[in-house]
């Protein structure tokens, strides 16, 4: 897992690579809305490109983590299938009831089952290198769903610009990434992480959760603010020392979320002392988003190492899947 951390520019230049040459195909139909539906590791990269083009996209974007799909999914929808393996049950559902709404489908896989279905009803396909774990591979699906919003004008093109730019940020701060993760883990390690962000970073907070609970085997909570001031910040409360806080925080970011996110470390540094801020690299938000998220990678292995547990493992997840094969 450490390898492929550290390969995580060479993944997104790869990832590049594959997008310029992918062949796409345009739609007579007037694209309404998006859809991207995926989970795990494959469906993560939908959380996170969804809120980074927010502000820019012109028409809604929706991610769906589950067996089934929106009403409102018709003829001028895209339907983004993203499933790394390819056989994810609940994705091919909806990939399924997708055809039935007549949307125009277009897929992100290694292979399996999707890629069957694609290349028998001649969908648009862009095939990522497979055999590694899923989260491992992010870099290949988040750069795809980047593509596949550009190709069908729903985002400009200066996305490929600032992914080069991410690259050259993760590349030159390799060491200072690997040492503020070195000093985040010491701060989480023997707690319970709890990780805010602001809105347009969640899908960033929700990936770093899901790192910590597939690499270290930890449980992990997140919020995002300033959602979480009518609500979660009451529930502070009940904290303890047991807690550790980790807050993404943005240099650019709107005033009054800064303000809030100030009076938060007030309240909360009632019941514990343990607040750690990481803050933005980057100038725009694909960069900073980028940065994050490979800081937070090391984090999670970090995390693996001082537990003793190994990385890459994800035994329960294997048996839950051989349980539902049986039904």
């Amino acid at each position: 897992m450490k390898t492929l951390i550290e390969n995580f520019p060479i993944q997104l230049r790869e990832a590049i690579a594959i997008g310029e040459k992918a062949h796409l195909t345009s739609t007579k139909r007037k694209i309404s809305n998006v859809l991207i539906s995926g989970l795990g590791g494959s469906g993560i990269g939908g959380t996170i490109v969804s809120e980074l083009v927010a502000l820019e996209a012109t028409v809604p974007i929706t991610v769906s983590k589950g067996y089934f799909i929106p009403k409102f999914v018709n003829e001028n929808t895209l339907v983004i299938i993203s499933s790394y393996s390819g056989n994810t049950e609940e994705t091919l559902n909806a990939m399924n009831l997708a055809f039935k709404k007549k949307a125009k489908v277009v897929c992100i896989t290694s292979g399996g089952k999707v890629a069957e279905i694609a290349r028998k009803k001649k969908l648009d396909l862009i095939t990522i290198p497979g055999g590694n774990p899923p989260r491992a591979c992010l870099g290949y699906s988040f750069t795809q769903l980047l593509y596949i919003l550009g190709f069908n004008e729903i985002i400009s093109n200066k996305f490929k610009a600032q992914l080069k730019s991410a690259i050259e940020l993760i590349e030159a701060e390799k060491q200072t990434i690997i040492s503020e993760a070195k000093d985040v883990t010491e701060k989480l390690f023997g707690k319970t992480p709890m990780i805010y962000a602001t809105t347009y970073f969640e899908g960033v907070a929700i990936r770093f959760r899901q790192q910590i609970n597939e690499n270290a085997k930890m449980l992990c909570g997140h919020h995002v603010i300033p959602e979480m001031n009518h609500n979660e910040l009451v529930g502070w409360a009940s904290g303890s020392e047991r807690v550790s806080v980790v807050i993404f925080r943005d240099k650019d970011e709107f005033e009054r979320n800064n303000a809030r996110i100030e009076i938060n470390k007030q309240v909360i540094r009632k019941y514990t002392p343990h607040i750690t801020e990481i803050w933005s690299k980057g100038k725009s938000q694909i960069e900073k988003a980028i940065y994050f998220i490979h800081l937070g990678d090391w984090v999670s292995v970090f995390l693996a190492d001082k537990r003793g547990v190994d990385p890459i493992e994800v035994k329960v997840i294997d048996m839950l899947k051989g349980e539902l094969s049986k039904i």
